[in-house]
């Protein structure tokens, strides 16, 4: 497998490497995403009555996002979606977080994966928690064996200064200008998540057209 995104809640796929997906899929390259939970505590905007009835709503606009994006449809590429509890998850064992992420990566053997950074990039419990257990699986693995990690990352600093103090710039930049339309498309899926898109867009538009990472030594 070329390509590993692994992360805690449907859209986390999206802002910031949905462009990147479609170019090595598009090149015939196997990728796969590990999504951990249904994002079941997240905001409704009123389209939903409850957290049940919000996660069946986020994973159908999963799928139609990936099948955009054409993960569910190219061969040899996968989805696989755990149900480990959204509003819970920072208090879930590590240990089994890390197996699931260790196991993906022994199982998919892929060249690359991508996670978030140690700050979560925005803080969130659930970022910094997936950061945690795929470096610790990323850390088990034979050194030999090892894909290589890169994390999201943005050019623009944070402002908080605990965020500022674990901020790791970009040292991998591609232009998918050309994958707009798909992108902004398979953003969209994800109606639930309006909120987010606008405060993505507001904060760091680039990044819609210019995908950034910082792949760890």
């Amino acid at each position: 497998m070329k390509f590993l995104i692994i992360v805690p809640h449907p859209d986390d796929e999206v802002y910031g490497a949905s462009g990147t997906l479609m170019n090595l899929l598009e090149e015939g390259h196997r990728c796969g995403l590990v999504t951990l939970t249904r994002g079941e505590a997240g905001r409704t905007l009123g389209l939903a009555e409850g957290p049940e009835e919000l996660a069946r709503m986020r994973e159908v606009e999963l799928a139609a996002c990936l099948e955009v994006i054409g993960l569910t449809t190219t061969p040899g590429s996968v989805h696989e979606q755990h149900t480990f509890p959204d509003k819970y998850l920072k208090d879930q064992p590590l240990e089994a977080l890390i197996e699931v992420a260790r196991e993906a990566m022994t199982r998919h053997r892929p060249e690359t994966v991508l996670t978030f950074p140690p700050n979560g990039s925005n803080g969130h419990p659930d970022h910094v928690t997936t950061h945690r257990a795929v470096k610790a699986a990323w850390d088990a693995l034979p050194e030999n064996d090892r894909p290589v990690l890169w994390y999201y990352a943005s050019d623009t600093p944070p402002e908080n200064e605990d965020l500022l103090a674990e901020w790791l710039p970009p040292n991998i930049r591609h232009d998918v200008a050309s994958r707009v339309v798909r992108k902004l498309q398979a953003i969209a899926c994800h109606r639930t998540q309006a909120l987010s898109t606008v405060d993505f867009i507001r904060k760091v538009p680039e990044r819609i057209v210019l995908e950034t990472f910082y792949a760890v030594e």
